[in-house]
């Protein structure tokens, strides 16, 4: 069964490609009266304001006939940012050898969150080096992910202690 973030993103995938953009992922924050929807877009010459505000205003327009969402919610809609969300497998292997941090639903090997470099993905399993370990996490249990990338020229947070 499709979850609300696939559905959203299979309804509002087309209108972001017809305007020459990407769909990178969607997030839906259900939080009663404070409902959120975020939209991620990206783009080869990367993402301005007035993207986002193009993007927004022919999505609020889809949202309006369609009406996926019951009660009120605020939309955004964001570039992915440098240290961005994965929200599909295809998207782990360009990422390969940055660091990843990966939040599962569930343990796995006694733990939920793991921060190591991606070394890329497996079948249905993204790889993941912590220290000197290589996990095989099942993609279907990680709950969220987010590239951290360096930075050239940044001192690590290691580096300064």
């Amino acid at each position: 069964m499709a979850t609300k973030q696939q559905e959203l993103f299979q309804l509002l995938e087309p209108s972001v490609v017809a305007l020459g953009y990407e769909l990178w992922g969607v997030e839906y924050l259900s939080q009663g009266k404070h409902s959120v929807l975020r939209v991620y877009i990206d783009g080869e010459d990367g993402i301005s304001v007035d993207d986002c505000a193009a993007v927004s205003g022919q999505l609020s327009g889809v949202l309006d006939v369609e009406d996926p969402i019951a009660g009120e919610y605020t939309l955004e809609v964001s570039s992915p940012g440098m240290d961005r969300l994965l929200f599909r497998l295809e998207q782990y292997p360009a990422f390969a050898g940055e660091t990843v941090e990966l939040r599962l639903r569930r343990p796995f090997e006694g733990r939920r969150n793991f921060k190591g470099i991606l070394r890329g993905i497996e079948g249905e399993d993204v790889v993941v080096q912590v220290d000197d370990h290589e996990y095989l996490l099942p993609y279907s249990a990680i709950e969220k992910a987010r590239i951290h990338p360096r930075i050239p020229g940044a001192v690590s947070e290691l580096a300064r202690q």
